[in-house]
């Protein structure tokens, strides 16, 4: 049992790797969609490149998207229009039109028999209207649209819509009817008596006409003819027509739905768990043999597979709420954030590993993997210095021009014209863009997460107005002058070699803070000339200088530093030896431990902590330096660092002889400079 444990302490890093792999690629394929695969690829007005295609087995011809929304309009334009008609309406009507005839009409100078008459053209002309009907209100149907009149549940008659009568028209009627027939007083008597007694009979039965619409909908067929098995389909060759891509549409539906079947579940979803596996697999790969300082660190691998499939569902929600938005999904996003954590190599390299995932369950996934491959591209290009605002405002600006010329190009390729061009993508192309400005936000929540550090923290930390920084300051002011001076000459090192120039200027501000605890004890400090080591014992003072190392790390932590600006603190005089107080003990002492006076290490296992702990050990001792000239420095420089290689202080770090060569070159020329010659000035 005890051999098992210590087995798996041994290896619990590997075990969580291997877990958090088939993790990984469980969620993925649950996120993939439910069904096969067409295993042939074909575009509108394109050749047909595979061998000739028969038909596999019996299946319709889908309807077109196109041809189903014609036949849903012509539906929707000469389907029925259901009306309620009341009845007492018009009864209600001729009562009081002859009761305000009689009121209205008693002029005794006329014969009876004209009033009569008038009356009877006026009855008339009520009895018209309500034949066909008074509409309440006007509605905006066709002339020759179908209208049903119906009245409780029952059909009264059948017409069109144009011969129903509507209020705003029946003063033209009124006029028409009585044309010449009476004199002018007599009209407007009329016009008054039929506006004040004619009113509205028939209505609009929403839900019935609704119902009717939808049951005529519901015959809509989505299919038109079909093809037999082993008809040929299309030749090799053959441009893929209208007629053809409808086909060769139905038959990958028809395939798709066929191929994702009970029998046929399991093996569908074993390939494409090997699929998404060997794509994992690649990058762990990847990152074992080409960063693995990232592959080491679990926190890390957990934060790049956590990315890809974040990327993943944003993706298969997308498209599981509507794909023509798929361009909406910011996928650069991903190598933004790893270029901003890691580097460029590793970014351009997960994000085109994404792209090939989201190939299995984008439309158009050729269209797709090359748009999004490109933008990735001129994202890991383009954006340098993510910390400065307009940098990543030119960026995604770039992203999304980029976007737009390939969607175009891709375009007039399918189409050969410009017409039928579809605006409304490029401003889904611009919302991807200003989706993708989100990464600042999600940089510093990424932090706060998973502990990692962007250049735009180490800005923020470089700042010298930071509560650490000006505790330094304050308590031990030399050795904050000597981490000012270590932090320039580190950082013209790091730009020379192609370092990271910012981290560690960073790393140098802070690397020394541990003498806070005990200032006077080192020299750069020491402004009374009393030196206290003068009443401690060489090991004790070697204690003291050493301790500054560990106490660093205890400030750095308590200020919840970094572990990337911790790391300098930590290895910034690697195992090397306090020279002086050894020395010192060993001519009273013969049998001096060396390892007392040793620091603890580690050594340095970067370039970037390489070049501090070249630059802090001649930056210091360089204050030793009297009537310094060229030739001094040139040898003072070259002794410090040689013993440096020598006592195998940089065997853990990236760095190479040419490097080390090109940062002496800088320090020498840098320290020359400080150390220049004045003239002399008459008193």
């Amino acid at each position: 049992m005890n051999a098992f444990l210590n087995k798996w302490y041994k290896n619990h890093a590997l075990v969580y790797k291997i877990l958090l792999f088939l993790g990984t690629t469980l969620f993925i394929v649950y996120l993939f969609p439910k069904t096969g695969k067409f295993r042939y690829s074909f575009e509108k007005g394109k050749p047909w490149q595979s061998e000739n295609l028969y038909a596999p087995f019996n299946f319709a011809i889908k309807k077109s998207q196109n041809e189903l929304e014609q036949k849903k309009l012509e539906i929707e334009n000469n389907s029925p229009i259901y009306f309620e008609v009341n009845e007492d309406i018009e009864l209600k009507v001729l009562s009081d039109y002859i009761l305000r005839f009689n009121q209205t009409i008693k002029d005794s100078s006329y014969l009876n028999i004209q009033n009569s008459d008038l009356f009877k053209k006026g009855r008339l002309f009520v009895d018209e209207l309500y034949d066909k009907g008074v509409l309440d209100q006007d509605y905006s149907y066709s002339d020759d649209r179908p209208v049903i009149l119906a009245t409780s549940n029952t059909i009264l008659k059948e017409l069109e819509y144009g011969s129903l009568y509507e209020l705003s028209e029946l003063r033209q009627l009124i006029e028409d009817d009585l044309d010449s027939y009476v004199s002018l007083e007599k009209r407007n008597k009329m016009i008054s008596i039929y506006f004040d007694v004619i009113k509205s009979n028939i209505t609009l039965n929403k839900s019935l006409t609704q119902k009717a619409l939808e049951e005529e909908l519901s015959k809509i067929s989505s299919t038109r003819g079909s093809i037999e098995q082993d008809q040929l389909i299309i030749s090799k060759g053959q441009v893929v027509e209208d007629e053809q891509y409808t086909i060769l549409n139905s038959l990958k539906s028809e395939y798709e739905s066929q191929v994702w079947n009970t029998a046929n579940y399991n093996w569908v979803l074993v390939a494409y768990t090997l699929l998404v596996a060997l794509a994992l697999l690649m990058l762990l790969l990847f990152l074992r043999k080409y960063r693995m300082e990232v592959f080491l660190n679990n926190t890390k691998v957990t934060f790049i597979f956590f990315n890809i499939a974040l990327m993943t569902l944003l993706t298969t929600l997308i498209i599981s709420y509507n794909s023509q938005y798929i361009y909406v999904v910011p996928l650069c996003i991903l190598p933004l954030v790893l270029k901003a954590f890691f580097d460029a190599r590793l970014g351009l390299f997960t994000h085109v590993l994404t792209v090939l995932l989201l190939g299995f369950i984008v439309p158009n996934s050729n269209e797709y993997m090359f748009l999004q491959i490109i933008a990735g591209i001129v994202t890991i290009l383009t954006v340098s210095e993510l910390y400065k605002r307009a940098n990543l405002f030119i960026s995604v600006g770039q992203i999304t021009f980029i976007y737009i010329i390939a969607y175009f190009a891709f375009f007039v390729i399918h189409e050969g014209q410009l017409t039928g061009l579809k605006w409304e993508t490029f401003g889904l192309f611009i919302l991807c863009g200003l989706a993708t400005l989100f990464v600042q936000p999600l940089i510093y929540i990424y932090e706060k997460i998973f502990g990692l550090v962007s250049d735009v923290s180490l800005l923020e930390l470089s700042d010298t107005n930071t509560k650490l920084l000006k505790e330094l300051s304050n308590k031990a002011p030399g050795t904050f002058h000597h981490s000012l001076n270590v932090a320039n000459l580190a950082e013209a090192s790091a730009n020379e070699i192609g370092a990271n120039s910012m981290l560690i200027r960073v790393g140098a501000l802070y690397h020394d803070i541990g003498k806070m605890k005990n200032p006077t004890y080192f020299t750069e400090n020491q402004s009374t000339g009393v030196n206290p080591h003068d009443e401690l014992s060489s090991s004790e003072s070697a204690r003291i200088i050493i301790d500054h190392a560990i106490n660093g790390i205890e400030i750095a932590k308590k200020y919840n530093l970094p572990d990337r600006v911790i790391d300098f603190i930590r290895t910034h005089h690697g195992t090397s030896l306090v020279y002086y107080f050894y020395m010192k003990e060993k001519a009273i002492n013969e049998n001096a431990d060396i390892k007392d006076f040793s620091y603890p290490g580690p050594k340095p296992f970067s370039k970037e902590t390489a070049i501090l702990m070249m630059c802090d050990s001649v930056e210091a001792a360089s204050k030793s330096l009297k009537e310094p000239t060229s030739t001094k420095i040139n040898e003072f420089v070259e002794n410090i660092i040689n013993k440096q290689m020598e006592s195998g202080q940089f065997l853990n770090a990236d760095i190479t002889f040419k490097e080390i060569q090109s940062i002496k070159k800088v320090l020498k020329h840098k320290l020359a400079n400080i150390y220049h010659l004045r003239i002399e000035y008459p008193e």
